[in-house]
């Protein structure tokens, strides 16, 4: 449109009677609107509202049920390696136990490793997935694994 047509346009609709009536008269359509029942419309969207909350239900139920199984997965593999290190554990000190100790404070600094031990576990029950947690468990059953039988050692392997 070029710039006289959009002046004659202006023009022309500025110049037009503001008020706007319609062809035919609107009342009596109005009135059978507010004479019809309400109650066939509204139970209609009622019908398809329960039917996709229901939906969301289920999905919601799901995930959550997925969410608790892979939960205990992780916790299940954490208390593994639990039972696999005290199992160890315990295997070297029935077989230590005749052998004399290299050195007398080694149960002291089995106990101060011991409580590490705990201090992480209960850091992994707020944080059962972080994986740096569960390296610091791993490294803390090392050594104590290897304080075992270090100081437990015969003398023919110490220098």
């Amino acid at each position: 449109m070029s710039k006289p047509e959009f002046e004659q346009f202006l023009n022309d609709s500025l110049n037009q009677k503001q008020d706007i009536s319609p062809e035919k008269d609107l009342w009596p359509g109005i009135e059978r609107a507010i004479a019809r029942p309400q109650t066939q419309h509204i139970d209609k969207p009622t019908n398809g509202w329960n039917k996709l909350a229901a939906v969301a239900a289920c999905c919601i139920a799901a995930l959550l049920t997925v969410q608790l199984f892979v939960g205990q997965g992780e916790s299940n593999s954490m208390m593994a390696m639990s039972d696999y290190f005290t199992k160890q554990k315990q295997g070297l000190l029935v077989q230590y136990q005749n052998q004399p100790a290299l050195t007398d404070n080694w149960q002291q600094q089995l106990k101060e490793l011991e409580e590490a031990e705990s201090a992480i576990k209960q850091a992994l029950e707020n944080e059962p997935e972080n994986p740096a947690l569960l390296q610091m468990l791993s490294q803390v059953y090392q050594q104590q694994l290897d304080l075992i039988n270090k100081v437990h050692a015969p003398k023919w392997q110490t220098i």
